[in-house]
């Protein structure tokens, strides 16, 4: 095939919003998992799961043993599920969300999963109650329980998706999200990189971390497909 894009979607404040559910869900898993009250909460934008986790244990005297994030992540899963029928009442999709996604997936030189902070079981719970998982490949996605890095998450997303579909090149790659850490780990392996404003973030702050296109939010379909599509983006840096 000729110009394939992959598209590497990042889940909260990118694709839905599901404010307030973070705090939540780590103070019940922290209690789960070592009887822990939740004393401090770290920042969630942008980071992975990993990273979070880390510094959640650490903070709370805990070692961040492996045994210790396993157990965390184990108790995220659960609560996650157990709550997944209260998602689509708490949280909403994005603008232009539905609209982008379906077309690109019209498109047959185009792969859509996601680079996302969340464990994969965790995406899956967030994305299922929006109907947002037809056209989106969770097998190949890179997710945050491999590293404190989001630019691994990259590299293995791409990495999978090179097995499962045959190779991408850089400027082919296109990462979409709402944080400068999306941005400089679609810049750190020459992808291009797309900011959203839906989140905590300025407009600003994304262009100044590289991005090659930003946009309030998803709703003008045509440019956001243009801006996916544009080989020049990556060209023009």
């Amino acid at each position: 095939m000729g110009n394939r894009t992959l598209v590497l979607w990042d889940i909260d404040l990118t694709l839905v919003d599901l404010k307030g559910i973070g705090r939540e869900w780590y103070s019940a898993a922290l209690a789960g998992a070592l009887g822990l009250t939740l004393s401090h909460l770290p920042a969630f934008p942008g980071r992975t799961e990993r990273a979070i986790t880390h510094e959640l244990l650490s903070a709370h005297g805990a070692q961040a043993t492996e045994d210790e994030i396993q157990a965390i992540f184990a108790q995220l899963i659960a609560i996650a599920e157990s709550e997944r029928h209260l998602l689509r009442e708490r949280g909403r999709v994005l603008p232009g969300v539905y609209e982008v996604i379906a077309e690109l997936a019209a498109r047959e030189d185009v792969v859509q999963t996601l680079v996302t902070g969340n464990l994969p079981e965790v995406s899956h719970v967030k994305l299922d109650p929006f109907g947002l998982l037809e056209h989106i490949d969770l097998e190949i996605g890179g997710y945050g329980s491999l590293s404190a890095e989001r630019s691994d998450l990259v590299s293995a997303a791409m990495e999978l998706a090179a097995a499962k579909h045959g190779g991408f090149a850089p400027d082919s790659v296109v990462v979409i999200g709402d944080t400068p850490h999306d941005v400089q780990a679609a810049l750190h392996h020459g992808a291009v990189a797309i900011g959203v404003g839906t989140g905590r973030h300025s407009l600003t702050s994304l262009r100044e971390a590289g991005a090659h296109a930003v946009f309030r939010d998803l709703s003008d379909t045509e440019k956001v497909l243009s801006a996916v599509l544009d080989r020049q983006l990556q060209q023009g840096r």
